[in-house]
């Protein structure tokens, strides 16, 4: 399990304008990464629309904002356009980096396993380590905590 002070695992993911986004590319400036179940179901339309509320706060400190799900492309350019979201949004669909960050886990629902995304935010510094870690996110309020450790780590 990844923890605060590891290297953060590269990735290449197609992004929501088709365009692969590489996290080595985003080595010396922080990044954001926020890992979320589902396109537009409750909880990951609110945390997307909280992320996009701030994205002038974090880009103006800096930083990059990435939200990865295991949707396609197509779906998160739906999902962008339902809700008029700012945040980049990566198609993670072979799981491999929600593998590589250890968010993809046996959930349970119903009395039901099944293997999902645990919601989950990642922080990195412009060395590219976990400055900090999140882990079974709660929704409210956590897009400025997120903000307000960026402030931190940024002096």
């Amino acid at each position: 399990m990844l923890v605060d002070g590891d290297e953060a695992p590269q990735f290449e993911l197609s992004g929501d304008d088709g365009r692969l986004i590489r996290l080595c590319e985003l080595k010396g400036r922080p990044v954001v990464i926020y890992f979320y179940p589902k396109d537009d179901t409750s909880g990951c339309t609110a945390e997307a629309k909280d992320f996009s509320a701030l994205i002038g706060e974090f880009t103006g400190a800096g930083a990059e904002v990435i939200g990865i799900s295991p949707d396609g492309t197509a779906s998160h350019q739906r999902f962008k356009s339902k809700y008029h979201l700012t945040v980049r949004l990566a198609a993670d669909e072979q799981r491999t980096a929600a593998e590589a960050y250890g968010v993809w886990v046996e959930k349970s629902m119903y009395g039901k396993s099944y293997m999902g995304v645990e919601r989950s935010t990642f922080l990195l510094d412009k060395a590219g380590r976990i400055a900090k870690c999140w882990r079974k996110v709660k929704v409210p309020g956590h897009a400025e905590e997120v903000l307000a450790e960026l402030r931190r780590l940024i002096g």
